[in-house]
């Protein structure tokens, strides 16, 4: 296996050789799973547009599309235009209806192509003067689109509504509304502000337990339009708290990046389907897991996914808002992009003893599809930045 000299916290370099015997890349169907499986899709830049890359995102749509067949080759679903694809983070929505117009395109040429598409109000910025009605005007403006193109709605939580709403009563109203206009029932997603601090405070309240009762009294009150709901809380007590409260035709979709293993597997009153953006970068480990949850052998199951979830917590860590970058990171690492440049510049948001230890802890895991490969481009990054590797 091959080694290389990697920087430590005491700023030290010492060499490490790689261990990790890769999960194979198995092609699977969505049947073979016992949980629906949704991978948040991030987006791949083109680093030889002649563009700004801070003010106007430059998108290589040919490597960004095939990687979305790659998902489905392995029976995942694609949750498209989401936070892993830099909503609202570098990608906007004139970038984002592209995106969704173009992957839908590509699921048509398949029969097995799951996917679903982002919908929110990322196009009103939230401001003093935006009033509950514009807020409601932008949600069906972009849910409008998604289903004027034949796709399924998750309803994304809405900055401008967190800025405006006076109480929980706004949230019922809006949600009310958007829910009753839909045509097929969506999967909502209640987004925490570890993943994007505008979003505080959500539901009306910033004690997660009181907005929890007011969610679920949307929830309730609109169950015939609701698939599921996805929760990105980092917390498996609130998840499963929330899960056991559905109403029995709602689904759980995992959000967290923490302890998905744990809540994809469930208990004896329940368990979550899972939406993950860890999925996007572990996404043979993903298939594969899944696959033996599937044929009922629990212990492959966490065998396979429990040595990924140091991996995924590193790569969420706080400021968790940043995790896109380790995701595109593993992407270049394995291959399937041919630089480490993302829309908005944002590969600068961690640190390169952030990516060291990443590098690390993805030999660990198993998810560095070819070892040689993964170590020539780190020692690359190294390079550039300092590091004799």
């Amino acid at each position: 296996m091959p080694t290389i000299n990697l920087p430590n916290p005491d700023r030290s370099i010492t060499p490490y050789t790689l261990t990790g015997d890769p999960i194979p890349f198995v092609k699977f169907k969505s049947t073979d799973f016992s949980r629906i499986a949704y991978a948040a899709a991030h987006v791949v830049a083109d680093p030889l547009a002649v563009n700004d890359p801070w003010l106007t995102p430059a998108i290589d749509w040919d490597t960004t599309l095939k990687f979305r067949h790659r998902l489905w080759d392995l029976g995942l679903g694609v949750a498209e235009a989401m936070d892993t694809a830099q909503r609202g983070m570098g990608l906007s929505w004139t970038e984002a209806k592209e995106l969704i117009r173009r992957a839908q395109a590509e699921a048509r040429t398949r029969d097995d192509a799951l996917i679903a598409y982002g919908a929110g109000t990322d196009h009103l910025a939230p401001g003093p003067d935006v009033t509950i009605d514009d807020i409601i005007r932008a949600y069906d403006e972009q849910v409008g689109f998604v289903e004027g193109e034949g796709g399924r709605v998750i309803l994304m939580a809405s900055r401008a509504l967190a800025a405006a709403a006076k109480s929980p009563d706004d949230y019922a109203r809006v949600y009310g509304h958007v829910l009753s206009n839909v045509k097929q029932p969506v999967i909502m997603h209640w987004l925490g502000e570890m993943f994007d601090p505008a979003l505080q405070g959500y539901w009306g309240n910033i004690d997660h337990d009181a907005a929890m009762d007011v969610c679920l009294d949307v929830i309730a009150a609109n169950a015939d339009k609701v698939d599921g709901i996805k929760i990105s809380l980092l917390s498996a007590e609130k998840e499963i708290a929330m899960r056991r409260r559905l109403p029995a035709s709602v689904k759980m979709y995992t959000g967290d990046d923490f302890n998905y293993a744990e809540l994809i597997a469930g208990d004896d009153q329940g368990y979550s389907h899972a939406l993950l953006g860890i999925f996007d970068a572990i996404a043979p480990a993903a298939s594969a897991g899944l696959a033996a949850l599937g044929r009922g052998n629990t212990n492959e199951f966490f065998d396979i996914l429990e040595p990924t979830v140091p991996l995924s917590r590193h790569i969420f860590a706080a400021p968790t808002r940043f995790y896109k970058t380790g995701v595109v990171f593993l992407a270049y690492l394995n291959g399937l992009q041919d630089h480490f440049q993302m829309i908005g510049g944002q590969q600068s948001t961690r640190s390169v003893q952030h990516l060291s230890e990443l590098f690390r802890l993805a030999d660990k895991a198993r998810v560095l599809a070819d070892p040689e490969l993964a170590t020539a481009r780190m020692k690359a990054v190294l390079q550039v930045n300092g590091v004799k590797a």
